[in-house]
């Protein structure tokens, strides 16, 4: 007896998004957690997953990978865009204590924070606020590294006025030779930044679906109000805002080397993002599972071994 066989009238019938196929989402988990990095024909030839062992090992990993494309950049003359995340967000830490033992300035450096909170019609919290994710990038990131910061005219936060322009700066920004970067982590429901998989119903072709660029005032999905309850809000899913400003495929998909991170176990055996992983490795790349697309692009997906399992019941 599980989810499949007894799914049938019940409150759940209707609550994940019309696009999963819950058996073909189910078989993605292999009982062999040893074969979660395992290549799959749809993955690009450089994109690689790497299972870290405990958290620090993980934080330290994932902001190594992130400092050496700055540094490198530096040194090869480069423009460098970072579309930058607000979890995970333990790696920041240790971006920041890279870059200050090798001295390595971010002059070079354009920061475009993937989404924030926000109402119906896109009005955001105000950056101070200590909900906003431009506080907490703020606080990890840019304030941290002092006089070697990305300059503060070449930051950019998810604004209702803001966001909507992302796409023409960084277009411009590649244009005079600027790599792109985008580090992320995956939602619950597979999301991208809050690009969420019932967005997939909207769209006619998955080439009009790939080339949107943001969305204001995104409607999410319960799961994923759930999930930064848990991970951001103390468990008060009252305080969770309902809608966000989020970048689109357009500006997630085609990047010169993504930078991903896994971190979702939550101790005594319990977690949130095992199945999220398996999903994002092993099924085919669709807009219903927006994450899906991230291994057909060059670069790491960092991930806690732990999350690959195995996926068995266990009463906590």
């Amino acid at each position: 007896m599980d989810l499949l066989s007894t799914i049938s009238g019940s409150l759940m019938e209707s609550f994940f998004p019309q696009g999963w196929d819950l058996k073909k989402i189910d078989a993605c988990v292999d009982p062999d957690p040893s074969t979660i990095t395992s290549a799959q024909e749809w993955w690009h030839p450089e994109f690689k997953p790497v299972p870290c062992a405990s958290l620090s090992d993980f934080e330290t990993m994932m902001g190594h990978e992130i400092a050496l494309r700055i540094t490198r950049s530096q040194r090869d003359g480069e423009k460098l865009v970072l579309i930058l995340p607000v979890g995970p967000m333990g790696m920041y830490r240790w971006v920041v204590y890279f870059l200050k033992e090798w001295n390595v300035g971010c002059e070079h450096v354009y920061g475009f924070n993937m989404d924030e909170w926000s109402d119906a019609r896109g009005n955001t919290l105000a950056g101070s606020a200590p909900g906003s994710f431009q506080n907490a990038m703020e606080a990890a990131f840019y304030g941290p590294l002092g006089d070697l910061t990305i300059p503060a005219n070449q930051r950019h936060f998810a604004t209702k006025d803001v966001l909507p322009s992302y796409a023409e700066k960084i277009e411009t920004l590649r244009a005079d030779g600027a790599k792109l970067a985008v580090i992320f982590g995956i939602g619950r429901v597979c999301h991208i930044a809050f690009w969420e998989p019932h967005f997939a119903a909207e769209f006619d072709s998955e080439d009009d679906w790939q080339s949107q660029t943001h969305r204001i005032g995104a409607n999410l999905h319960p799961l994923t109000i759930e999930q930064n309850a848990i991970t951001s809000f103390k468990s008060r899913t009252t305080l969770v805002p309902a809608y966000a400003n989020t970048i689109g495929p357009g500006l997630f998909l085609g990047a010169d080397w993504i930078i991903g991170g896994a971190d979702g176990t939550l101790g005594r055996g319990m977690m949130w993002q095992g199945l999220s992983l398996w999903m994002t490795l092993r099924h085919e790349p669709t807009p219903w599972i927006p994450s899906t697309y991230m291994p057909t692009q060059p670069g790491r997906l960092f991930f806690l071994e732990d999350l690959a399992g195995p996926l068995e019941a266990e009463c906590n």
